[in-house]
């Protein structure tokens, strides 16, 4: 099975997916942990690429190509291998955040951002959580990291709100696949909430 989890930036998503990874693993489970953009060694040099660097670095139509390489390459040496043995795969993130970030909030892109996953993707989750957080405590999250990383929260509170819009009318497009969590809970609560779902689905 093909799980992913989305969010905006700070919504505790990277922090679910590994509880869950966890969780599997301990039942006895073979599970893949990985994450987007990256995943693979070739996808990890383009996430330096897209994720670091000023807010303008790249238009929203590089980035679209950029993502989309890395994601393909993830695809080709990771998660359709582990699926292929059987294997359950976990990824913070998928094309999911590529058709928000760049498909709806920097322009009307959605279109090219679908037709390019079909061509070079053509793959979908079984199963994705949203964790749904409000936009102002993710971002104060996001930007509390100190890390390097932050070219996406670097534009701000109205692009997370956006986002957050945006990823929940995504849900509302795909229920079958998605599950919209609270996330503006103990991670903990969160976390059962989320395995009982999985497992689940996995049984």
């Amino acid at each position: 099975m093909f799980i992913t989890f989305e969010g905006i930036d700070g919504s505790g998503k990277s922090t679910q997916a590994r509880m869950l990874a966890d969780r599997l693993r301990a039942a006895g489970r073979d599970v893949v942990l990985t994450r987007e953009p990256g995943g693979s060694p070739g996808a990890e040099e383009i996430r330096r690429l897209v994720l670091e660097g000023d807010p303008d670095r790249w238009s929203a139509e590089t980035e679209i190509l950029l993502f989309t390489a890395a994601r393909r390459d993830h695809l080709e040496r990771v998660i359709e291998p582990a699926l292929k043995a059987g294997k359950v795969v976990i990824s913070d993130r998928f094309a999911d955040s590529t058709r928000m970030y760049q498909g709806l909030s920097r322009g009307d892109l959605r279109g090219t951002v679908d037709r390019l996953h079909q061509m070079m993707i053509g793959r979908e989750p079984d199963l994705t959580f949203l964790i749904d957080m409000d936009p102002e405590v993710g971002l104060a999250r996001a930007k509390g990291r100190n890390g390097t990383e932050e070219r996406f929260e670097d534009f701000g509170a109205g692009l997370q709100a956006r986002m957050r819009d945006g990823f929940l009318a995504l849900a509302a497009e795909f229920p079958a696949r998605f599950r919209v969590i609270d996330g503006n809970r103990l991670p903990e609560t969160v976390a059962e909430e989320v395995a009982a779902i999985a497992e689940g689905a996995l049984a």
